[in-house]
């Protein structure tokens, strides 16, 4: 008798769609998009479960009953930030410190610019509660807290009628006696109110990064517990017995309760997937290369940059502009978004200035074209106008597009305000958008050290082909790889991602002076819960493997670098202290190209990262021939007839149109030409090519831009 294989589902909920990747053992993992209902995302979560179930040829209770892992990907947590939607929260600070959250870490973009608005603080004053205690840097008490001021507490943080209280005190790291006096008293007061402690969540050194942390946390648990429970409970009922999981925003994955306890780990949840892909196309077709992997949405064109083979991550991620928002003070993979996607919306201002996004039409009413109501013009609609897209096979024909509404909209939005004919609107829209994308590109290369010009280009996302030539090309990148997983890129992550979690402890000493004892102290305790972590959740891995690194400095240096080593649990091996200063040298060196060799080191904060694989990541192409609303494409290998499209060098010339299928391996062709399937359209302009490989991706090489 034979044993039917488990299944794997990932879903990613995204601005415009949620993508669903179901790997059900046959070797072939599919991919389904349903549109995104922000109001209710689980609704959309379970439309892409019932069209998968019905390409599975299953109910949902049979396909839900089959599934052992659910990976979900969301920005429900940072939408919540952005919209205001958090809870109610209070924050309690030692006496004095009232301002943590309005000072932050100081900075400007711009310093020339007096008309940059104040930053608003995460918790306002009015919501801000002093405590009379202090707590020295070295875990001495220096001023008691007494049972009074418990009390005293307690009754203002009622007063204010809150949902949530963050509770972050000075030097709490060192000794958290009072964060934790505090937490016993107002947990027995309020038993109703989440309770975030800095010391328990964050416990770095930098104060305004534990108490923006803790306040952020604080304010989400409420949201993220109803959220994440109720999406539990919903899969349960329809037959879910298997593991829910939720996208961290480290690259990795974690139990969805957990996640619910500890929910500022979900905040960059839904783009951190992509670079874990893009990393994996770019092993498989170009082993060695650096690679900028992009992501377009509906609403933004996510970036980053995958070295050496290595995720990027930051402890410098900010939920809005830098320095003006918020920083979550936890390591995120370093992704920078930027407001040109799919469907960001086309817009001339009074001094007649064009400019594509940051708005986006997202789902609902979305594009002009999608016939929903929406009347501004998009992207997307601008690519209907050049004849990029079929407006008979968008998504494989489950969503048609009207060419009509997408020509309006261009004209009345963007072609009548600059007097220009419809299609150079359309043109110039494409063409703004792209710049968009390349000037992200660039400033997130550049910061760290990268030229352009010698990474290898990942464009992911179903919108991703639509330019990635033009992108290529204007960076002069030697390739471009279309995944065949782009349309649903970070949902495939995922399925290729670990479970993990990080661990951090403060423990200061210097390479002069370097204190043996209480660093194998640090280890040992960093070691001890990577091993509790392997052991609990991880329990039944394919294979765990743990990283050590620690943030160290020069004397007087404000910021620290991240310098990873190896620990063999022999910390008091003399070798242990030239390793960790060459590291930090050579780190130096890489990241502001000086170093200086003679200077002791200080090591501040020691982390642990865990991972363990639950599972083998999928070996073979992904495939996006179903998954529409239809369920199916009707002739996946057929090549339909080729059609009109406009190019800025050639004007409208009719061009060639291929599936992917229907592409012979290695057989090279030349541009113009679109290759599209079911979920994404790639543009091939002229003068370049596109291959496809034996993995089923795409590979662009680019020459240089013809001159008309």
């Amino acid at each position: 008798m034979s044993v039917e294989a488990p299944f794997r589902i990932s879903v990613d909920v995204g601005g415009t769609f949620t993508d669903l990747v179901l790997d059900d053992g046959s070797g072939s993992p599919r991919a389904f998009k349903a549109s995104t209902t922000p109001d209710d995302p689980t609704q959309a979560i379970t439309a892409a479960l019932l069209k998968a179930a019905q390409a599975s040829r299953l109910r949902l209770r049979q396909l839900l009953g089959r599934t052992e892992l659910l990976i979900h990907g969301t920005t429900r947590a940072l939408n919540a930030i952005v919209t205001g939607q958090t809870a109610r929260t209070a924050f309690v600070t030692t006496k004095g410190h009232p301002d943590i959250l309005l000072y932050a870490e100081g900075g400007r973009t711009d310093l020339f610019n007096y008309a940059v608005p104040t930053r608003e603080p995460y918790v306002p004053r009015a919501l801000t509660v002093e405590v009379d205690e202090r707590i020295g840097a070295g875990g001495e008490v220096v001023r008691a807290l007494e049972p009074a001021e418990v009390d005293r507490v307690v009754a203002a943080v009622r007063a204010l009628g809150v949902e949530a209280v963050a509770v972050c005190l000075l030097w709490s790291p060192a000794n958290p006696a009072h964060e934790l006096r505090l937490a016993a008293a107002l947990g027995q007061a309020l038993p109703a109110t989440a309770i975030t402690l800095s010391h328990r969540l964050n416990p770095t050194l930098r104060e305004y990064r534990r108490a923006s942390s803790a306040a952020i946390d604080a304010s989400l648990k409420p949201l993220m517990a109803a959220y994440l429970g109720g999406l539990e409970h919903q899969l349960r009922d329809n037959g879910f017995a298997g593991r829910l999981l939720v996208v961290t925003s480290s690259g990795g994955f974690q139990d969805a309760r957990r996640v619910a306890e500890k929910p500022i780990l979900s905040v960059k949840s839904g783009p951190a997937m992509a670079p874990v892909a893009g990393r994996r196309f770019v092993e498989r077709e170009l082993p060695g290369r650096t690679a900028i992997v992009t992501d377009t949405g509906g609403t933004t064109y996510d970036v980053s940059l995958v070295r050496d083979g290595a995720i990027p991550t930051t402890r410098e991620s900010w939920i809005g502009r830098r320095y003006l928002g918020h920083m979550t003070g936890f390591s995120s993979v370093d992704i920078r978004g930027i407001g040109a996607g799919g469907g960001s919306v086309a817009w001339v201002d009074r001094g007649g200035v064009l400019h594509v996004g940051p708005r986006s039409a997202g789902s609902t009413p979305g594009p002009a074209c999608y016939g929903l109501g929406g009347e501004e013009p998009t992207l997307t609609d601008a690519c209907l106008v050049l004849g990029y897209l079929d407006p008979e096979y968008f998504l494989g024909g489950a969503v048609p597009l009207e060419p009509g509404l997408a020509h309006e909209a261009i004209g009345r939005g963007v072609a009548e305000p600059l007097g220009i004919d419809p299609v150079e609107a359309a043109e110039a829209v494409h063409r703004l958008a792209t710049e968009r994308m390349v000037t992200g590109i660039e400033e997130i290369a550049l910061e760290q050290g990268q030229d352009p010009a010698k990474a290898v280009l990942v464009a992911g996302g179903g919108a991703g082909g639509l330019n990635a030539a033009a992108i290529g090309r204007r960076l002069d990148c030697p390739a471009v790889i279309i995944p065949h997983a782009a349309p649903v890129m970070s949902a495939f992550g995922a399925l290729t991602s670990e479970l993990s979690d990080e661990f951090e402890l403060p423990g200061p000493t210097s390479s002069d002076g370097f204190d043996h004892d209480a660093v194998g102290a640090v280890l040992g305790e960093l070691a001890g819960r990577c091993e509790k972590f392997i052991a609990g959740p991880g329990a039944g891995s394919l294979a765990a493997r743990v990283a050590y690194s620690v943030e160290a400095r020069y004397p007087n240096q404000v910021w620290e670098l991240a310098v990873p080593f190896e620990h063999d649990g022999a910390v008091n091996a003399r070798d242990l202290v030239g390793r960790l200063v060459a590291g930090f040298h050579d780190a130096h060196l890489r990241t502001f190209a000086v170093a200086d060799p003679s200077s002791p080191v200080e090591f501040i904060t020691w982390r642990a990262r865990v991972d363990c694989s639950l599972r083998p990541a999928p070996e073979v192409p992904l495939d996006t021939g179903t998954g529409t609303d239809t369920g199916t494409d009707p002739e996946p290998d057929a090549r339909p007839a080729g059609r009109l499209a406009y190019f800025a060098s050639l004007g409208w010339a009719e061009v060639g149109v291929h599936r992917p299928l229907s592409m012979p391996v290695g057989a090279r062709v030349a541009g113009p030409a679109i290759v599209e399937s079911p979920m994404t359209t790639v543009v091939v302009e002229p003068g370049c090519g596109v291959v496809r490989t034996a993995d089923g991706n795409l590979l662009l090489r680019l020459d240089r831009e013809p001159r008309g």
